[in-house]
């Protein structure tokens, strides 16, 4: 029997199945979750599970998720959890649901429960039909009363659903191009944009309305809230126009300026700091010392689409419709900032073009809420210009990573201490960040609490900072900046990627210290992790490591390992790059292991996505500063790897079935990153500790050198 401290999280704070399930007249069962789909095939894998709980058609389940007033409250969709806690949780609400329904049949028939089995939806009493299925018998069943976890599961010998490569549910509607919150028409529509507030405490001491209005061409309106500024009208061209035209006729007061090099990771090295130690306390350790410092800049979410929200008011309630990864989260935000009561919103969650963490959704968000309260009976739909994407949303932390190992007589680590410089990577709303708009209104937000996710969350800046390896005393100094230049948040990975690029290619600089191969090297370090030592076995193989070139001449071979947040999927990378004035990545082997993978080929779509955007931060992305904030505010300014440049990918899924569902989704990251910076040392001959590894950064290695 499960107990309440071994339940998934979902579960203990939804236990009743009727909040999750409910078999409706047309002979479907309406399933809710509070997961929700950016792009990660979520709809398709949760249907999945439940189907195969409850052996039902897959065709007979119509999904909803991310809803406040009609699906659970799962908090936002992050950090790989969505089948690991999502779906474990939804599982043992089928079996529960399956289990009521069974004995309330074995009732009726006056039997023993065992005798009654269920194919399709219908009731069999050993072997044949009853007459009775989950719809006929839900009027009997009371679903309301919460479940203990107590049902057992399905066998997973008899799974015939899970573990199958299942076509998505959201691409039709992708394909078709109306899929997305970009694409959603409402009754009584009017479009919006927004005059950014371009720093926290600036004031709007002039505004030249007159001439905003001569830009739009058309008829709009102006809507002012403290120094909140809006343009609002029924044709979307004029607002653009607007909205355009603003700030060349708006003057602020109380402008910070920012210093170009506030860009670079160093910058947050020796800053004030809330400092803690993970892991094993600090020690004194005979041997040769090592130490090497890496880094990553800011970086931005680049969503191909900008944020978008929709909102109206109507009869006092409010409905807002968002891409944001938690909608109850946002309702609570919500509430907190226009001083109602969370009652008097709903939050509906639409797909969003590109979403891998705190992007602008929330914002947005709130954006279209405090014009829907100003123009009541109409929905406002607010879309942000892709300069103010670029400039105003939440970024991803640089960090400065400084690894300093003690070796033993044969070169291998025996105390390793990584430290951290980062700033925060949670300024979610939830997490006491503040919205945008929030810091705009006559009564001005709060300060911002900076902090990090906990250890037990995963960790933010010290996520996968304390290496897999069998070292016999690891530890992170953490240092979490509270005060940095652009406001940081969640962006996808957290402080993975840095993390796992540091340790790598800190490994392979040590095993080129003994003359060692970077596989073997690393299988040495692996004694009691076997999960983990078949992964980079597995990927070695996959790319014919064996036979990997020498090197020095300008093609060059890596590879990357990584257990995610070390208690979620394991993944090894190899890269292979091709270096001259610039790195052409050629091909790219991936393994990976996630335990019981409901639906292959959605997690291999995770995985190589996972790949290719890691790939583009290692050797592209970069955010740059100038006096007013962020410069790079267009896709010229701020590149990302093109469709010519996206190598060919091998992926292969260790089969595991019978272990737990691991988290999948971010996996690939950080051993990708590290598997493109080791093959790029291996090309040129020379190391690079800093990303991106772009044409100026190896013109300068090689300067150096």
């Amino acid at each position: 029997m499960s107990t309440t401290t071994s339940l998934p999280l979902s579960f203990t704070t939804n236990p009743s199945p009727a909040s999750w399930v409910r078999f409706d007249p047309d002979r479907t069962l309406h399933l809710a979750v509070g997961k929700v789909e950016i792009g990660q095939g979520i709809v398709t894998a949760l249907a999945q599970i439940a189907a195969e709980e409850l052996d039902l058609p897959l065709g007979c389940i119509r999904m909803i998720s991310g809803d406040t007033d009609a699906a659970p409250d799962e908090g936002a969709t992050t950090s790989s959890l969505s089948i690991e806690v999502g779906g474990s949780s939804l599982r043992l609400i089928a079996a529960e649901v399956r289990a009521r329904m069974i004995d309330r049949l074995a009732q009726r028939l006056n039997c023993a429960p065992a005798e009654i089995s269920v194919r399709d939806g219908a009731f069999l009493r050993e072997g044949g039909p009853t007459g009775q299925d989950y719809w006929s018998l839900a009027p009997e069943v009371d679903l309301a009363r919460p479940a203990d976890g107590a049902a057992p599961p399905k066998p997973r010998a008899s799974y015939r659903l899970v573990g199958t490569s299942v076509a998505r549910r959201d691409l039709p509607a992708k394909l078709a191009g109306a899929a997305f919150i970009h694409d959603l028409v409402r009754p009584d529509l009017l479009h919006a944009r927004t005059l950014r507030q371009p720093a926290r405490a600036a004031h709007l001491a002039a505004l030249d309305e007159a001439a905003i209005h001569r830009a739009a061409g058309a008829e709009i309106r102006i809507l002012r809230r403290g120094d909140f500024v809006a343009f609002v009208g029924a044709e979307e061209t004029a607002v653009q126009r607007a909205a355009a035209a603003a700030p060349a006729h708006a003057r602020w007061e109380g402008v910070r300026e920012i210093a170009p090099e506030q860009a670079e990771a160093a910058w947050l090295v020796g800053r004030p700091s809330n400092d803690q130690t993970v892991g094993d306390p600090p020690r004194t350790v005979a041997g040769e010392v090592v130490s090497a410092t890496y880094t990553r800049p800011y970086v931005a979410h680049a969503s191909i689409a900008p944020s978008c929200a929709l909102a109206e008011s109507r009869g006092g309630h409010l409905s807002v419709w968002s891409h944001s990864q938690g909608v109850y989260p946002l309702r609570a935000a919500l509430a907190r900032v226009l001083g109602r009561p969370e009652s008097t919103i709903s939050v509906h969650h639409a797909m969003g073009a590109g979403c891998y963490g705190h992007n602008g959704a929330d914002d947005a968000a709130l954006d279209a809420a405090l014009i829907a309260e100003q123009v009541p009976d109409r929905c406002i739909r607010l879309q942000w210009r892709r300069e103010e994407e670029f400039g105003y949303e939440p970024l991803g932390s640089a960090m400065s990573v400084t690894i300093r190992a003690v070796l033993d007589a044969d070169g291998k680590p025996i105390d390793w201490t990584q430290e951290v410089w980062s700033g925060s990577h949670v300024q979610r709303p939830a997490m006491g960040g503040n919205m945008l708009a929030h810091e705009a209104l006559p009564i001005p937000a709060p300060d911002p609490r900076p902090r990090d996710p906990t250890e037990a969350a995963g960790g933010g800046g010290t996520r996968n900072g304390i290496p897999h390896y069998a070292i016999p005393a690891r530890r992170i100094l953490h240092h979490l900046v509270p005060v940095t230049p652009m406001r940081t948040s969640a962006l996808r990975g957290l402080g993975a990627l840095p993390n796992v690029f540091a340790i790598e290619c800190f490994l392979d600089e040590l095993a080129a210290r003994r003359g060692a191969d970077p596989v073997a090297w690393r299988l040495a370090l692996l004694e009691g992790h076997p999960r983990a030592a078949r992964v980079i076995a597995h990927a070695a193989d996959l790319a014919g490591w064996a036979g990997r070139p020498r090197g020095g001449d300008g093609t060059g071979w890596g590879i990357g390992f990584a257990q995610y947040k070390n208690r979620s999927a394991y993944c090894a990378v190899v890269a292979e790059v091709a270096v001259d004035q610039e790195v052409r990545l050629r091909r790219v082997w991936c393994a990976a292991e996630a335990g019981l993978v409901v639906n292959p080929d959605g997690a291999r779509n995770q995985i190589e996505g996972g790949i290719l955007q890691a790939a583009s931060y290692t050797l592209k992305e970069q955010v740059r500063f100038d006096a007013a904030g962020v410069a790079s505010r267009d896709w010229e300014a701020y590149p990302i790897l093109r469709f010519s440049e996206v190598p060919e990918i091998q992926c292969e899924i260790i089969d595991a079935p019978e272990e737990r569902s691991l988290g999948v989704g971010e996996c690939a990251f950080g051993p990708t990153a590290a598997a493109i910076g080791n093959a790029v040392s291996h090309a040129l001959g020379i190391r690079i500790r800093g990303m991106p590894l772009t044409r100026e950064r190896i013109a300068a290695a090689l300067l150096d050198n």
